[in-house]
This record gives structure tokens, sequence and C-alpha cells, in this order.
């Protein structure tokens, strides 16, 4: 399961935030957790789209940590729709920059 949220957009698509563990890294405290913004249709969508990356334990209930409106432009300018950071109020993430998620699945693979 997973803290995050998710918001409308003017033309009907949305766009998912969530808070996941890192792969590959220790689950606990902000430095093992990682913020995934996906752009999609619709939530069933975004989520089968984290699901077929093999993220298969990827649930949204609620919306208590939406996207903020400087995320919803980094996934909307990227071409896949589908990045990572660490998660806020880790001291890594002050300046750090949104990532494919390919480089994080990379990255768990490699641990």
């Amino acid at each position: 399961m997973a803290a995050g949220g998710f918001c409308k957009l003017p033309n009907g698509t949305v766009v998912v935030a969530l808070t996941l563990p890192s792969p590959g890294l220790p689950a606990g405290g902000a430095d093992g957790r990682v913020r995934v913004l996906v752009h999609a249709v619709n939530r069933a969508r975004a989520l089968t789209r984290l699901r077929n990356l093999g993220l298969r334990a990827v649930y949204l209930r609620g919306n208590a940590e939406p996207p903020t409106p400087d995320e919803v432009t980094a996934v909307l300018h990227h071409p896949d729709g589908l990045i990572w950071r660490t998660a806020p109020g880790a001291a890594a993430s002050v300046a750090e920059l949104w990532h494919p998620i390919r480089a994080l699945l990379r990255r768990g693979a490699a641990a």
C-alpha cells in the first residue's frame, strides 16, 4: 500500500502521485521512499502502468497526498509521463531532479 493522491486535469486525464518504498533500499525513514508520478487517462490506468512495470502491490486509497502543481508540471513535460525522485523530506531531495522510471527500476535490480 502507498500514500498518495491524484488530481484531475481540465482535459479529463489524471496525474497520480504515490510515495512508495524504494526498490533495493531499506524501507524506513524518508531515505527509503520515492515519490512516483504517473500521467494517465484515469486512476485505474495509472496504477496499471505501475503494475506492468513490476510494482505489483500499488494501491491508491484516498487522496491524502495529491500532486503539487510543480509535480503536475514535471510529469506533463516528460515524454513517458512516468517519473520519480526521492520522497520529500529526505535530505537528498532538496535539489534532486526528476528521473525517468527506468532509472528507478535499474537501481532496484542492481541492489
